[in-house]
């Protein structure tokens, strides 16, 4: 059962394993271990961007496609239903239809994309992405009829997605199963699904090609794979998946805007987070995304707490203050850069090889 849900990648490290666990158990739980919105909130937020970064870990950690319109994909999945929400009215039919819209125009630009540009080298292909997923941007703005422009779009979601719903009476371990908890289960039974077709996917004969044309592009055609092919689909299927993942976004905040899909900022938070987790490894996108998001909110609040310790200590206690957390937290990925060059996962799996050749 175990091998056929992790379709036969399995951690090969005890540690990362553990860690993989805490993850899981601690999202499945996340309602009922956490109180208060916020914490909710980061929790929802881990499990939408698992699958954005695992989406994007299929193009460049899998098949060396450095993509900077991932995010592009991303708004469109969110936009799509806000603006049939926003249009329709709450209910799953709006859901339904602005979901598939997004969907067939992401599949649409992802091939259109992939067609003209991926025959081009890597970097004028990253440029060329850049520059759509700018220039959708600027669209997304200024087309404030329909997005909202820069304000973005609130929308009210289906009923029992609304935090006034009660599914039941009374509380489970002292919390009201409301609107919100159902929608955080949403996101999480599906960010749940997609991590494991994702990894099926990579574990194919599909994906295995994919890591042949990473490695060596020029041998993969030589075998007789038509590149242009395979990397076209690859991209297709990470814009597909990042727009469910915008999908589940828009959902949680009930709300769509250029700043939370479409801005420069969250490519590379992506980037970022697929680089500390491990390229290639799918589980490095569990790891690297829970670790950022984590740090990203809960950083500030701990320097607070140091620099207060520290208060006697002029020079430590500026050094912690909570404005300097941004610093920390470039301070931090530069270091796990340098400890863990190939990403957590990638080191923890080394160490654990290393260690098994080791033993008699």
């Amino acid at each position: 059962m175990l091998t056929t849900l992790l379709s036969g990648d399995f951690p090969r490290s005890r540690a990362l394993s553990v860690l993989l666990l805490l993850v899981l158990v601690g999202l499945a739980l996340a309602p009922f271990l956490v109180h208060g919105a916020r914490a909710l909130n980061v929790a929802a937020t881990i499990c939408i961007f698992v699958v954005l970064v695992a989406s994007y870990d299929l193009q460049l950690g899998y098949t060396g496609i450095v993509s900077f319109a991932h995010t592009m994909f991303y708004g469109i999945g969110a936009y799509g239903v806000g603006i049939a929400l926003h249009a329709m009215g709450p209910g799953w039919g709006p859901v339904a239809l602005g979901t598939a819209a997004a969907l067939a125009i992401s599949l649409v630009l992802a091939l259109v994309i992939g067609l003209f540009s991926l025959r081009v080298r890597a970097i004028f292909y990253a440029m060329i992405t850049l520059a759509v997923a700018a220039a959708f941007a600027v669209l997304a703005s200024q087309l404030s009829d329909i997005t909202g422009g820069e304000d973005g779009r609130s929308f009210k979601v289906p009923e029992i997605l609304q935090p006034s719903f009660r599914l039941m009476d009374g509380e489970i371990l002292g919390r009201a199963i409301d609107g919100r908890v159902v929608t955080y289960y949403l996101v999480f039974a599906s960010a749940l699904a997609l991590f494991l077709l994702m990894l099926r996917i990579v574990n194919s004969p599909f994906g295995r090609v994919l890591q042949a044309i990473r490695e060596n592009d020029f041998r993969a055609e030589a075998l007789g794979y038509r590149t242009v092919v395979y990397r076209t689909l690859a991209n297709c299927l990470g814009a597909l998946v990042a727009t469910l993942a915008g999908v589940l976004m828009a959902l949680w905040l009930r709300y769509v805007g250029p700043k939370t899909t479409l801005s420069f900022e969250v490519m590379t938070d992506i980037l970022l987070m697929v680089v500390i987790g491990g390229m290639g490894t799918l589980y490095g996108a569990v790891v690297g995304s829970a670790l950022f998001i984590l740090a990203q909110n809960y950083l500030q609040a701990l320097m607070g707490q140091a620099s207060e310790a520290l208060s006697g200590v002029p020079f430590l206690s500026q050094l912690f203050h909570p404005d300097r957390w941004l610093l920390w937290l470039g301070v931090l990925f530069v270091l796990s850069v340098y400890f863990f060059p190939t990403g957590i996962v990638g080191k923890l799996r080394a160490g654990a090889l290393a260690r098994s050749q080791k033993s008699p």
